[in-house]
């Protein structure tokens, strides 16, 4: 099969088009045809040789990608034949081996893709869309509420901003330039602004007449995220989940420090990793998400936007994520 490989920890030119051997599903296991297969910011940090975000980083040569969606097209040994031939999604969890024409998983993780939604939909649904699922718990949403979406134009950031709308929220989204702008519009956005302007927050508050945003969901950090934080009212909620505009080496730069957040009410949380578990709850809190997640985009309430790469293009897919030129989740497609 052809897979794309990372040979040495570097730049996105280090990923490579080889052929390998095809995969073999062994007991408990099944092999997934690949017809998508999920690109995360978290790719290319592990690409680039950063340990901080998982365990460990891989042993190289390396298949990366976790999240696949395709056909079942082999079963191993104690899996259910049954299956054979549908449609599946699955998170391969933290072994790699996404970025490929044939991906093999344990039967216990995949879903089946529910009727109607596409195999690059269900990619973007599985990882991205779970996470967004496991941030909405950590603030209440709804019509008194005012919604601030830093990278609204984002895998997540397009999530939380139409889960907002839906619960009938003031929904606030920021992008970088006309083009992105222009999508969070579509996606509903109250008011949607280029945060490379440097006069947005005053735009902000015009907009609001008064009113203080209730809600940051901040998956940005720095100086941007920090802005929009700046614009929570007095017991306003900042969820945190990611850190895009300055990288993980500078990601406590702008965070606001215990005295700011006690003298103006507001309270800060970090939602990736167990507090997210925690609150989903369950014997498997992840699987929890991805089905509200799937659900969700099966009936039509949140409609992943996907920006889709060859699977001989990954190169292309992670200068594009790095360098903020992308909408929605990125996809690789053998």
């Amino acid at each position: 099969m052809r897979a794309i490989r990372l040979h040495a920890f570097g730049p996105a030119e280090q990923l490579v088009l080889d052929e390998v051997p095809d995969p073999e599903p062994g007991p408990g296991q099944l092999r997934i045809a690949v017809r998508a297969a999920g690109v995360h910011l978290l790719d290319t940090a592990i690409r680039s040789g950063i340990r901080g975000p998982v365990p460990a980083l891989p042993e190289l040569p390396t298949i990366p990608g976790r999240e696949v969606a395709g056909v079942v097209d082999a079963v191993g040994p104690g899996t259910d034949p049954a299956w054979l031939g549908k449609r599946a999604v699955t998170h391969l969890g933290f072994a790699p081996g996404g970025y490929a024409e044939l991906a093999v998983v344990d039967a216990d993780r995949p879903h089946e893709i529910p009727a109607g939604l596409d195999e690059a939909a269900a990619v973007a649904m599985i990882g991205t869309g779970r996470t967004a699922m496991g941030i909405l718990q950590f603030a209440e949403v709804g019509p008194e509420s005012v919604v601030l979406v830093p990278a609204a134009a984002g895998g997540i950031g397009t999530l939380l901003v139409q889960y907002a709308k839906n619960a009938g929220a003031t929904v606030v989204g920021l992008a970088g330039g006309p083009r992105k702008v222009a999508l969070v519009e579509a996606d509903g956005a109250d008011l949607a602004v280029d945060y490379r302007q440097p006069d947005w927050p005053d735009k902000v508050r015009a907009h609001l007449g008064g009113r203080a945003a209730t809600v940051v969901f901040d998956g940005v950090g720095g100086a941007a995220g920090r802005a929009a934080v700046e614009l929570l009212g007095r017991g306003g909620t900042h969820v945190v989940f990611g850190w895009s505009s300055q990288g993980l080496a500078e990601a406590d730069e702008h965070r606001l420090d215990a005295a700011e957040l006690a003298e103006r009410g507001i309270t800060s949380v970090e939602a990736l990793g167990l507090p997210m578990l925690e609150r989903a709850g369950g014997e498997r809190p992840i699987r929890t998400l991805e089905l509200r997640s799937l659900t969700e985009a099966a009936a039509g309430r949140l409609r992943p936007r996907v920006q889709r790469f060859p699977l001989a293009e990954a190169v292309a897919a992670h200068l594009a994520l790095e360098g903020r030129g992308t909408v929605g989740k990125v996809v690789l497609e053998p």
